[in-house]
Formats: C-alpha cells, structure tokens, sequence
C-alpha cells in the first residue's frame, strides 16, 4: 500500500511554523461583562440617571421611595434578562463548538495511519477520506476519487467530483469549488476514498476565513440605534421640558406677587427656585419610560426561547429584532428555497408520456425500474431500499417509496459506474432462465442506443427516429427547468465480460427527471416578504440556468427589470456598479461565501 503523510519530527517543524488547524476562537465575555454591556444602554443609562436623581429627592424628603425602588427593579430585571438570556445560549453554543472540537481524523503520520483531533492537524498531513466524512482542511486529493457536496460553502445541491491532482499541478489563489482536484473544508464526502493533503489549515482555510469574518461583526442592530435616537429626544424634550416648567413656576409667583419687585421683597425666591427646580426635574425623570427596557428584554428573551425550540440558536438578542427590520433579504437556495435534497419530480416513458407519482406507472414498467434501483447500483440495499448511497441513489429510492416485488432475480455481475462511460449495468436471472440485464446512466449515452421501449401496456415497441427526436425535445424542455435526468433501460441479452453497451438494441424503460425542487412553504415566505416590502435576492453556488429556473419557480422573478449576475461579473464591478444595479438584484449564481460578504457590506453601506 502507498503511503503518505508526515513523519513525527516534520510534524513538529509544520506546526512551529504554520501552527494547527484549530479556529481562533473570539475571547468570551463573561456574565458580569455582558451584564455590564448591557447597562451602557442608552435608555438603561437614562434610567440610572433618573434612579440618582430620585435617591436625592427621597433622601432629601422630597420624593417617593416606592418610585426609587420601582425604577431600581425596572433596571435590574431589563439587565438581568437580557444578560441571562444571551449567556445562556453562548453557553450553548460553546458546547457545540467543544463537541466539534473533539472530531478525531484518520491520518498518516510515520508512514502508519493513526488517529488525531481535528485541531491537532497540521500543514502538509496527509487526511485518509471516505464517505461521511467532513472535509477538515482545504487541500488537494494525493489519491483515490470522491464525490463531495459542497452545498455548505457554495450552495450548490449537485455532488462535486474530486480526482488527484497531476504532480508538480498549483492550485489557484481564489477559491474555486469546481476544480476537480481542490477539496474545502466543511463540505462532506458522499461517494469514493481517498487521501487529502492539508495545504490550507485553521484561519487559513476557506472556511476559516468566513468565521473570522463573522466574528468581527460587530454592529448595533436597527433596535439600539432607534433606542438611542429615542434617548436623545427624551434627553432634549426632558431637559427643555423641565427648564420651561421651572421657569414658568417662577413667572407664575412674580404675577401672583404683584411684580418683580413685590416678589423680591417678599424674601422666598431661594425657596420657590429649589421647589421650582425639582418640580422640573421631575418632569424630566417623568419623560423616562422606565418600562420599556424591560418590556423589549422580556419580548426578546421569550422569542429566543421559542426560537431555541424550534431548533435555532440565537446568541444575541438583538437578531430577534433585527430579523423583524429588513428591508433586503439575502439567501441561499439549498435547503432554504429549495428542499436540500434531490428528488425524482417526473418519470419520461419511450411514448412520451409523463408520470409524477410512481405508483401510476404500468406494471411492467414499474417491475424494470425498481430491479434497475435495488440490483444496478454499488450502495447496500436492505429491505428493497438503499442503505448510504449517493444523493441520487436516495431521491430514486424515495421515489419508489415502499413497492416491493414477490421475488428478485439475482445479480450475477455488475459493472459500475464511471465517469468515463455514464453508465452502469447489472446482468440479473431469475432460477432456471435466461440472463437479461438492467442499465442506468447518461440519456445522451443510452438514448440512441435504444431499438425499442416498454409501452403503457407493458409491451416491447419499436423506437422510432421521431419518438427519439419527440423525446429528445421534451428533455431539453426539462433540462431548461434546472431538471437532470437519467435513463434506465433493459437488454435481453447477457453482457458478460464486456465493458461496453452494444451500439443498438436496448429497451428504454424511461427516464428519472430529478431536481432539488422548490420548498411549497418557501414559495409562500417569499411572496409574503416581497407583500412585505422585503426585496429577497437569492445567491447560489449552482450554475446561473439553475439558478434562474429555481429563481423562477420560487417567485424572485417577475420584474422585467430583475438582474442576474455571475459570481465573475461580480468580480469584474465596482463597489458603485454592484450599489446601482443592487435595487434590482434578484439572483447572484455561481457564488464564493466572499460575494456574500460584499453584497451584504454594500447593502449596508446604503442602509
């Protein structure tokens, strides 16, 4: 067996120079910093303001203690609430950080494989891959071939390849999720083994860039900065409010006297000035609406609780009400528009007719698809269904749901599929009769091979040039839908020892149409938030014809003035271009986790 890695002592020189692949993780505030964040608020400062004021005036005799103490509660109860509320879910949110932390990673070190933490990895290890597992680093594959998706760094729902890369081959400065033989870290390996080489680790990695992006965040949510306008205005209205009550008290003595100079003679201005001045200060403390603070923490705390149950964790209270005051919405398509998982949305017969729900096909037909889904495929299969296949495998193992037939023939060989053919065969028989075999893959590979198709009865038919062409132009309508599609079909004949499909003489049983389709819910969101006001812009890793026709099906769509842009087209604008064009944006395809950021700075940039 190859082998491939470091030795301990090069290790060692690898981790002095380049350090490990731990995530620089923010310093965490402790309860009393967070508490004590929390009082710099500008309506808590306010209310301290007026608490001191009325301690004076109590201790004095002038004002109320049970108001002193109301104010007082009011403070601690709004503080305390927030604080508990956002320690407790960072409290969380450490434990899932501590318990990603303690991912283990098969790795060559001394020429033998072995075990190591994620965060002890180091630069130029060489990571032993299989399906499951969740990339660790950015690197290059050194040997073997995988199947990735990459869905969490780029959107895109489709399976990427991976090969080795030639010898001496450099990758590119910028991130590209579609070279073959660059592999990032946090995307899952779905198909395949292999060894990854770490090139990029820690806060090197795509991935570890975006989280240092993130933490660096750290602006005021629209809430705050609409609490400190409120807190100016209660300043300039207390204040000028309490001066014009003092100095109307005192207008009003002088009329009452008989004129100023009667006033001044009657010897009780120092007294009526000191009444007249805490009669005003009063009014200012008055203006402050002590019950607010509390009321937002107490809303705020519950929403996050209710969130929580819902499966989402939110750290800090100010994305409860931040989420409540958007006017631009950016997301992403898998998993968020769309389901996140691949599914057949129709099934093509050779006589062109077309079928949503499997178990409307005709028997005959149904009986070769489902032997085409359990025996031709290289996944487990228990029970009739699918056990850890592909994304493919798993949306044509749904799609046949629980049909199961009386008995099964045997597999006697199997070819796999590969990328060279796009195809794969498996030669089945029943007991006592003859070999035939089930054939999946490419329709541009297997369609023009095909002499004949199973009909609506069950029945061999030939196929004609113009059933061929009909069928070609109802795909190449569904390919415009974002659609992939896959041929399954049989051949009476035995293929032992062949690699290749004859050129003629297959039977077309149809043809898998499979599309990560459109959430209905989400459909519904969006036109409930462009009802809103809300313009929704979804970005995607997927190439700009899926892009669009997903935009399309979901709603995003409907403006003649709408935009679409590449990530490379972003690339190419200034800041100023993408501002301009930033109103009618509706969809950004082919996108890095770096055009997210921009788009979102620029966005803000004009509030």
């Amino acid at each position: 067996m190859q082998k491939f890695g470091l030795t301990s002592a090069e290790a060692e020189a690898s981790l002095r120079k380049h350090g490990n692949n731990s995530l620089t993780q923010p310093p965490r505030e402790t309860f009393w910093q967070k508490l004590w964040g929390n009082f710099q608020d500008p309506i808590i400062r306010i209310l301290l303001v007026a608490l001191l004021v009325n301690v004076g005036f109590a201790a004095t005799g002038n004002g109320d203690w049970l108001e002193t103490l109301g104010i007082f509660v009011a403070i601690l109860l709004a503080t305390f609430i927030s604080t508990y509320s956002e320690y407790s879910n960072e409290d969380a949110f450490q434990k899932l950080q501590a318990e990603a932390g303690r991912i283990t990673c098969r790795v060559w070190r001394d020429g033998e494989p072995t075990e190591l933490g994620i965060d002890d990895l180091v630069q130029g290890d060489a990571i032993i891959l299989q399906a499951g597992d969740k990339l660790p680093v950015d690197g290059r594959l050194l040997a073997g071939e995988l199947k990735v998706d990459q869905s969490v760094l780029n959107g895109e729902s489709e399976e990427a390849r991976k090969v080795p890369a030639a010898a001496g081959a450099e990758g590119a400065e910028k991130p590209d999720f579609f070279d073959e033989c660059r592999l990032y870290r946090g995307s899952v390996v779905t198909e395949g083994q292999g060894v990854l080489e770490a090139v990029a680790i820690g806060d090197h990695s795509v991935y570890g860039q975006l989280t240092q992006q993130l933490k660096s965040d750290d602006r005021e949510g629209p809430l705050k900065l609409k609490l400190k306008h409120l807190a100016d205005q209660i300043s300039y209205f207390g204040y000028a409010g309490g001066v014009l009550i003092a100095v109307a008290v005192m207008l009003h003595r002088v009329l009452l006297a008989g004129g100023l100079s009667a006033y001044l003679a009657g010897g009780t201005l120092t007294q009526d000035l000191v009444q007249a001045v805490i009669l005003g200060v009063i009014i200012i403390v008055m203006a402050v609406p002590e019950g607010l603070p509390l009321m937002i923490a107490i809303v705020s705390s519950l929403n996050m609780g209710k969130m929580l149950r819902d499966n989402v964790l939110v750290r800090k209270l100010a994305g409860i009400e931040t989420a409540g005051s958007l006017n631009l919405l950016f997301t992403d398509k898998t998993g968020t528009i769309t389901k996140g998982h691949l599914e057949v949305v129709r099934f093509l017969t050779g006589g062109n007719r077309e079928f949503t729900d499997f178990a409307v096909l005709p028997e005959q037909i149904k009986k070769f698809t489902y032997e085409n889904v359990v025996l031709n495929t290289s996944a487990a299969v228990s029970d009739g269904r699918i056990i850890g296949g592909n994304m493919t495998e798993e949306a044509l193992s749904r799609y046949i749901g629980d049909y199961r037939t009386p008995d099964l023939p045997e597999r006697k060989v199997f070819m796999p599929f590969n990328s060279a053919n796009k195809y794969s065969w498996a030669q089945v028989a029943y007991a006592g009769k003859p070999a035939y075999c089930v054939i999946k893959g490419a329709p541009e590979r297997l369609v023009p091979r095909v002499s004949w198709y199973w009909d609506y009865q069950g029945k061999k038919r030939g196929f004609t040039q113009a059933q061929q062409e009909t069928l070609e132009a109802h795909m190449l309508e569904q390919a415009g839908q974002a659609i992939r599609m896959l041929a399954v079909c049989t051949y009476g004949l035995p293929l032992d020892g062949r690699e290749d499909l004859p050129d003629k003489g297959l039977t077309l049983i149809g043809i898998f149409c499979i599309r990560d389709d459109v959430r209905p819910e989400a459909v519904q969101a969006i036109r409930e938030v462009q009802d809103a006001g809300v313009q929704v812009v979804m970005i995607t890793g997927d190439r700009k014809e899926t892009a669009v026709a997903i935009a399309r099906d979901a709603g995003l769509l409907k403006d003649s003035k709408a935009l679409v842009w590449t990530s490379d087209e972003l690339a190419q604008m200034s800041d100023e271009d993408v501002k301009l064009g930033m109103r009618h944006l509706r969809v950004v395809s082919r996108a890095l986790p770096m055009d997210k950021s921009r788009l979102v700075r620029l966005a803000q940039e004009q509030n």
